[in-house]
């Protein structure tokens, strides 16, 4: 693509900046350009980070049924799975599925309490606490 011909179409990536592209200059000589977007990738970032929302949703709910822990929902805030919350806590996946229980994260040790805060870039008492407690409250 020429360097002239990158797109700029504006998109999620508009108000943080840009991404650099390589395109062709002039001269035939690979150079990077930045771009502010491109429709096919602001469309497929739209989709991701509507899936992404239905997730936190879906844990939120999970949390005021009383099915599982706040864990849950930070770990679809901070877009992650059981095995990579547990390889950042140092945990096996088992430990963490636990914790996803409501009844054994009220007994979780204080230590364990402060890796998770620690992790999510909380207080210990925000873990549980700071929740939203329902869908109206997510600002969606």
């Amino acid at each position: 693509m020429k360097k002239k011909n990158v797109p700029q179409d504006p998109g999620i990536i508009e108000n943080y900046g840009h991404e650099l592209c390589y395109a062709v200059d002039n001269e035939g000589k690979y150079t990077l350009v930045p771009s502010i977007g491109w429709e096919p990738k602001n469309i497929a970032n739209k989709q991701a980070w509507q899936v992404i929302d239905q997730e936190i949703e879906l844990a939120l709910g999970e949390i005021n049924k009383g099915h599982k822990s706040p864990i849950a929902y930070y770990m679809a805030k901070h877009q992650m799975d059981i095995g990579l919350l547990a390889n950042y806590m140092g945990l096996y996946r088992w430990q963490v599925k636990r914790h996803l229980k409501p009844a054994v994260f009220k007994r979780l040790k204080e230590k364990t309490l402060k890796a998770y805060a620690d992790l999510f870039d909380l207080c210990v008492s925000d873990l549980g606490s700071a929740l939203p407690h329902n869908s109206q409250s997510t600002g969606k």
